[in-house]
């Protein structure tokens, strides 16, 4: 965290990822779920980018598409200057083994029937890079890194805690040496009490390796912690980004804003004289968008315009990005 380091490692240009639903009995009638709409992003070499957002605002989806497991709509996917959404899956295989992701669901993301030695010992397995005792050696080590011991590695995931069936699929992640780790909310299932030891842990191989993380996440104050720089998103679009000092202190756009007004105070009093800023009524449906600005419909400075025209994702101040038609009222 905290890298100064212009490299720029990953640049996602118009990113979309539409999914297909299909009406009707006798004639069928075919609509699209936007759950990514044209994102435009970078990410900088050694550091964190927070991607935060309210539930089905298109996160994961967002970090599925950069890693392939959701084969983009449209838009590009600039790793080191390769573009990921273009390449054949048997072209992938390389880049695979740079970017890898840490799942939310640390049992759902662990086959069940297989030991830990087997689950870590997979991805060695398939890029070729350790066998027979140096493979065995190998996951040992990696167990040690996230704070576990080779007794685990004989274990089935049904014999860990949540936290430590976490650590599995850290050691996981690290197995083929990543640059680059996609972090999918992967303290929002863990007990509050392991959650920052999960986080410690992170930044600590961040230090270690010099990694590069995508964390996407709705726990603000978590995201605040360990990011360098923070994405806003809401319904596909990106709404916000900037250094994550400056989002906290000056928000620009109004849902940022209502976002981060929604952080609990641990005070009483000052809980008491904060200023809470309620957003009315639901997230709008993704397979039919409001016109113009997504949030429009939720803003309590929307006018006509915002309905008329989408506002352009624009820098405001360095490297500071907003889409507000009215971003300079609110600076």
């Amino acid at each position: 965290m905290k890298q100064n380091n212009d490299e720029i490692l990953l640049e996602i240009k118009g990113l979309t990822k539409y999914f297909s639903k299909s009406r009707g009995f006798f004639v069928k009638k075919t609509s699209h779920l936007k759950a990514v709409d044209g994102l435009n992003f970078y990410i900088k070499k050694g550091e964190t980018f927070g991607l935060v957002g309210e539930s089905g605002c298109g996160k994961s989806t967002t970090g599925r598409s950069i890693i392939r497991l959701y084969k983009p709509t449209s838009g590009q996917v600039l790793y080191k200057g390769v573009d990921l959404a273009k390449l054949k899956e048997k072209d992938l295989k390389q880049y695979r083994k740079k970017i890898q992701m840490i799942f939310q669901d640390p049992y759902a993301s662990l086959n069940t029937r297989m030991t830990i030695s087997d689950i870590i010992g997979e991805a060695l397995d398939i890029h070729k890079l350790a066998k027979g005792l140096k493979r065995q050696e190998r996951i040992f080590e990696l167990l040690k890194i996230v704070g576990l011991s080779k007794e685990h590695a004989s274990r089935y995931p049904h014999e860990f805690s949540g936290g430590q069936r976490q650590r599995v699929g850290i050691a996981r992640a690290l197995a083929v040496n990543p640059e680059f780790i996609i972090c999918d909310e992967p303290i929002s299932a863990l007990d509050v009490s392991i959650q920052a030891q999960v986080m410690n842990m992170l930044q600590d191989l961040q230090k270690e390796f010099g990694l590069t993380y995508l964390f996407i996440a709705h726990d603000l104050s978590m995201v605040k912690h360990i990011s360098d720089r923070i994405g806003v998103l809401y319904l596909g679009k990106m709404m916000e980004i900037a250094n994550a000092d400056e989002l906290y202190n000056k928000p620009i756009h109004p849902y940022t804003s209502a976002l981060l007004s929604s952080i609990p105070i641990a005070d009483p009093i000052l809980s008491k004289k904060s200023k809470r800023e309620i957003l009315k009524g639901d997230v709008p449906s993704p397979l039919n968008p409001p016109s113009g600005c997504r949030f429009r419909t939720r803003c309590k400075y929307a006018k006509e315009i915002c309905a008329k025209s989408e506002p352009e994702f624009k820098e405001v101040k360095k490297e500071h990005f907003v889409a507000c038609h009215f971003s300079s009222d609110f600076m």
